[in-house]
């Protein structure tokens, strides 16, 4: 049996942790993604959305940022009633908003990877953390990229938010002391 981080105990948070969760993404397709999920997920389990990450892929056009973005009152009002997702109106409105300010980052930056590893100098940091509490909740670079995304109208990206999409993509490497994707 493989050592993991003390979170993965079942599934899908163990298909999750070793297949993604640390791993650099420099997709900007798979940023917005993350970007979404992490959003929707405030207030809520991560396993909570992952169990629904299909449904939030089916409803948000594979995450297709440019289609998202052309979100209306007709895509909200299904998304509303789409059991497959969190419906939560706050969130889907986020989700279409920021879709929107993604893009004009992407105009600015050539790519939303450009702009997000910019805040770590494009490379992971690597922490050594030896067990789950000792994780932050957010950084000083959470919370520069959080009031910065915010300057750009971004919603649902406080700075805890900020910090667990760094995680997720792999600007930071959280695996504990003794999970063994720490070294790699």
């Amino acid at each position: 049996m493989k050592n993991r981080c003390e979170w993965a105990k079942e599934e899908p948070d163990i298909t999750y942790h070793d297949m993604e969760w640390g791993k650099p993404q420099h997709d900007d397709q798979k940023l917005f993604e993350f970007l979404i999920l992490e959003g929707a997920q405030a207030g809520l389990s991560w396993t909570t959305i992952l169990k629904r990450r299909d449904g939030y892929r089916k409803a948000f056009s594979d995450f297709d940022v440019l289609k998202v973005s052309k979100y209306n009152k007709k895509h909200i009002k299904k998304l509303l009633k789409d059991e497959s997702i969190i419906r939560n109106n706050l969130k889907i409105n986020s989700a279409i908003n920021n879709a929107n300010q993604f893009l004009k980052i992407q105009e600015e930056y050539g790519s939303f990877d450009n702009y997000l590893w910019g805040f770590v100098n494009h490379k992971p940091i690597k922490n050594t953390f030896k067990k789950l509490s000792e994780l932050p909740t957010s950084t000083k670079i959470s919370e520069k990229l959080s009031e910065d995304l915010k300057k750009r109208g971004f919603n649902f990206v406080g700075p805890t938010i900020c910090y667990a999409l760094m995680q997720a993509i792999g600007m930071v490497n959280d695996h504990t002391y003794g999970c063994y994707l720490y070294e790699k």
